[in-house]
């Protein structure tokens, strides 16, 4: 099972919890349940612990006399398929909005040595299209020949 595609189809305080799960690691009941919003009981918590160990999403182990859970999916899956999910919500699939919506205004608090970084990775993105043989900064669906979708942009 794709645990991260299926994120979305959780109801909202399943998602809170793997939240939770995924910020803490692993965690008992009662850990869960402190740290939700309102004041869910134990009880409650424990059946959506278990729902979402049926859906495929926790785990648990026997720790003593109780339970503690973990997410299946590795927190790197998860933070994938959550930001896929939200490119492909708010920014129509466009990482270029996405990235042009976070530099915009939170540029002014990035460090020297981030905003460096933030460089490599787009020298790194560009060597990759390179080694593709796409040309850089062909808009997506644009043939390396100049002809197809995209090919007469910026042309007078």
């Amino acid at each position: 099972m794709d645990t991260g595609s299926s994120h979305r189809h959780l109801s909202r305080r399943e998602r809170q919890i793997m939240d939770i799960l995924f910020r803490l690691g692993r965690a008992p009941a009662t850990v869960v349940q402190e740290e939700l919003p309102g004041t869910p009981s134990l009880s409650t918590v424990r059946t959506q612990l278990r729902i979402l160990e049926k859906k495929g999403h926790v785990r648990h182990e026997e720790q003593g006399l109780r339970y503690v859970y973990r997410p299946v999916a590795t927190r790197r899956a998860a933070r994938r398929s959550a930001l896929r999910h939200l490119v492909g919500t708010f920014f129509d699939g466009s990482a270029e909005q996405a990235v042009a919506a976070l530099l915009g205004g939170e540029a002014k608090h990035l460090t020297e040595p981030e905003l460096e970084r933030i460089a490599q990775f787009v020298a790194d993105a560009k060597a990759a299209q390179r080694d593709l043989g796409q040309p850089v900064g062909a808009p997506h669906g644009k043939e390396p020949d100049g002809n197809g979708p995209g090919a007469d942009e910026g042309k007078p």
